[in-house]
């Protein structure tokens, strides 16, 4: 019964990145428009680094020191940002031929999120399968950032096709690779993966976030516009504080 619980409960955390997508049916003046992409960039960005900076980078930290040495851990670290340098290239190279900047946004981040969806799945499964009260504490504090997640592949797609079914498609994709990330750890992954492992796949993970907030969001931002970008900015620490105390 526990196997099942789990599994709801890693499902429930990862598709609250559709309620991120559902900010697409905010009615927007056309004349604002600008503005609030710059608000949604601000704070996409924000989250990401965020997220990166202050739970994914501590948490593997935290585990390899435990393990191995700091001459390890550094060679760990320089071989995760160069891969994670790499691949957000590849990405690029690979839609290269999208015209649309926001568009192609929205499919970078998708495609980074599943990525950081991923090894969610099998830590809140994992969590669930000891302790369910933690694994629904721990789903909580996922599903928070979860939906702002979602605000960040929904809404480059949505302004740059007018088309919400897409917009929501890929929102829900990236969300599914939580429950996916729950699936696999059930059927193979507890047998072979450990918590030092977890750490390398968490600290790379932070790295192609922060690439993807440093790289791709950050140069989008309409930096003339302050008060959006500070409303972007400082809705965003509260999110991560808000997920920090959970």
């Amino acid at each position: 019964m526990n196997v099942l619980y789990s599994l709801i409960i890693s499902s429930l955390a990862g598709l609250s990145t559709l309620i991120g997508a559902l900010f697409i049916f905010v009615p927007i003046n056309p004349r604002k428009y600008d503005k609030f992409i710059t608000l949604c960039l601000a704070f996409s960005f924000t989250i990401i680094l965020g997220i990166s900076i202050f739970d994914l980078l501590p948490d593997g930290f935290k585990t390899m020191v435990k393990s191995y040495s700091l001459l390890i851990i550094i060679c760990i670290i320089f071989i995760a940002f160069i891969t994670s340098f790499l691949l957000l290239k590849i990405i690029n190279l690979i839609l290269r031929k999208i015209d649309n900047n926001l568009y192609k946004l929205g499919i970078i981040s998708m495609i980074i999120l599943m990525v950081h969806n991923f090894p969610e799945g099998i830590i809140t499964f994992l969590s669930s399968l000891y302790n369910v009260k933690l694994g629904i504490k721990l789903s909580i504090a996922i599903a928070i950032h979860n939906i702002p997640e979602g605000i960040s592949i929904a809404m480059p797609i949505y302004y740059s096709t007018k088309n919400r079914a897409k917009a929501i498609l890929y929102a829900f994709i990236s969300g599914l690779a939580e429950p996916l990330g729950a699936l696999l750890s059930y059927m193979f992954i507890v047998k072979v993966i450990n918590n030092n492992i977890l750490a390398i796949i968490l600290i790379m993970v932070a790295f192609l976030m922060i690439n993807l907030a440093i790289e791709e969001i950050y140069p989008k931002i309409n930096k003339a516009m302050i008060k959006e970008c500070f409303l972007g900015i400082t809705s965003g620490l509260i999110i991560i504080f808000i997920n920090s105390l959970l």
